[in-house]
């Protein structure tokens, strides 16, 4: 029979490109989730009846370790970029992943991938960047020679970076920012799985592993480069930090009263602190190198799913062309 893993948050944006890559190495493939109804997009990556969704709840112990039962590899992948309700920073990043990688210690598994961010730092400025360190490890502690991936920003047709700001986009001609200095090293989604997948079969030692592109710019220049690829126009503004810090504090307010029916999906007080520090792989870290991968450039991959948000959609290039020709 073939060898089974459990992806906890298999669904999601990361989670969904390691669970088709194993899909394809021929593994079956167990996709833990809150929703399985909201998770059926993964079924076709694989033959009938390889790649299933099941519930999950990673703050209960009794559904994580049902969900790995019977597995020969676990990966973690699941993550929060806002506190909503039980589903806080500390349940998830650091809670959530020391039960994914005790149960697994206890059932025998030997092989686990988790994935952190890079920035993550028990002496961080944000709960984010602290929880994640937690994360790791709680990770460590049961699981020693686990792989721990920290990518940078994350990119890729389901993101929620480069679509949402081109999305802000369409609503007028300024495109405000916090933290336009700040350095980031966007990574591709695909590339990332590459690395999980060299984990889970074991042609990679444990230990941790920053993963970046091959570019480091700053917010403001990818947010100029994004407007290029979708033809458009826009003041990036970099708001000050005081600025940033009032308008998230607004957005926090709103989820409160709201009773959290308004989620807030447009900045929090969190990510302003976690936007004060350079997001890029450090100088002595491992990364894809030391895989034997040659990441993606930004370049090659967002006007394949940027293109929606031009001004004609998939027919602006066609209508640009229609200018030049003569009457």
């Amino acid at each position: 029979m073939s060898k089974l893993v459990t992806i906890y948050g298999g669904s999601g944006f990361v989670g969904r490109y390691i669970a088709r890559r194993m899909a394809k190495e021929g593994w079956r493939v167990r996709v833990a989730v809150r929703r399985p109804n909201e998770a059926m997009h993964v079924k076709p990556y694989g033959v009938v009846g390889q790649v299933e969704p099941i519930l999950c709840n990673v703050r209960d112990d009794a559904s994580v370790a049902g969900a790995m039962l019977g597995a020969d590899a676990v990966v973690n992948c699941v993550g929060v970029l806002n506190e909503l309700g039980k589903n806080t920073f500390d349940a998830v990043h650091a809670e959530g992943a020391g039960r994914i990688a005790r149960i697994a210690a206890e059932q025998g598994i030997d092989t686990m991938v988790h994935v952190s961010a890079i920035g993550a730092d028990a002496d961080g400025a944000s709960d984010y960047a602290k929880t994640k360190a937690a994360g790791e490890a709680a990770v460590l502690e049961h699981m020693p020679g686990a792989m721990i991936l920290r990518p940078s920003i994350v990119f890729g047709p389901e993101d929620q970076f480069f679509n949402r700001f081109a999305g802000m986009t369409r609503f007028g001609p300024v495109l405000p920012i916090a933290g336009g200095d700040t350095r980031f090293q966007p990574v591709y989604v695909d590339d990332v799985a590459k690395a999980a997948v060299k984990g889970i079969l074991g042609q990679a030692e444990g230990g941790i592993y920053e993963l970046g592109g091959p570019e480091v710019k700053d917010f403001r220049a990818l947010m100029t480069q994004m407007l290029e690829v979708i033809h458009r126009r826009r003041l990036v503004l970099s708001l000050p930090w005081f600025a940033a810090r009032i308008m998230a504090g607004v957005f926090d307010m709103i989820q409160f009263v709201s009773f959290q029916l308004i989620s807030n999906g447009m900045l929090t007080r969190d990510q302003v602190r976690s936007l004060q520090n350079d997001n890029v792989v450090a100088a002595d870290a491992r990364g894809f190198a030391d895989l034997g991968i040659k990441p993606v450039s930004m370049a090659s991959v967002l006007p394949d799913y940027l293109w929606k948000f031009r001004p004609s959609g998939q027919y602006d290039a066609i209508k640009d062309s229609a200018k030049n020709l003569r009457a």
